[in-house]
């Protein structure tokens, strides 16, 4: 029950945080953005002391890890990579061209309108 009061409170606190940006229209953006920020970071700070909030800390460290572990390809790799995908893609755009072009022509003869 405490962890639906905390997520409940982290909430109103965001959402107030909105709300006061909105209704504070004639003040200065400093000010509105520091409410907003305010009750955003407020929000967080609470979360993190609920169960979904460690869990999604711990979720977020563990990716981080994992993140670091990933072997990233060289820049060779990369640009061979890329050259290869561009490549095929021209080779594509050709063919398509050709297929649109001949299918064009083929409907034009059968219906005896010519371009």
């Amino acid at each position: 029950m405490a962890e639906r009061i905390k997520i409940a409170i982290a909430a109103l606190l965001a959402v107030g945080g909105l709300v006061a940006y909105y209704v504070l229209a004639d003040r200065a953006t400093v000010m509105r953005l520091g409410i907003l920020l305010g009750g955003f970071a407020a929000a967080v700070a609470l979360m993190a002391f609920t169960q979904s909030g460690r869990t999604f800390v711990a979720f977020s460290r563990e990716s981080w890890e994992e993140a670091k572990r990933v072997v990233w390809p060289s820049r060779k790799e990369t640009l061979q990579t890329t050259g290869v995908v561009f490549l095929f893609v021209c080779t594509m755009a050709v063919f398509m061209w050709l297929v649109d072009w001949g299918l064009t022509r083929v409907t034009q003869a059968l219906l005896g309108t010519g371009g």
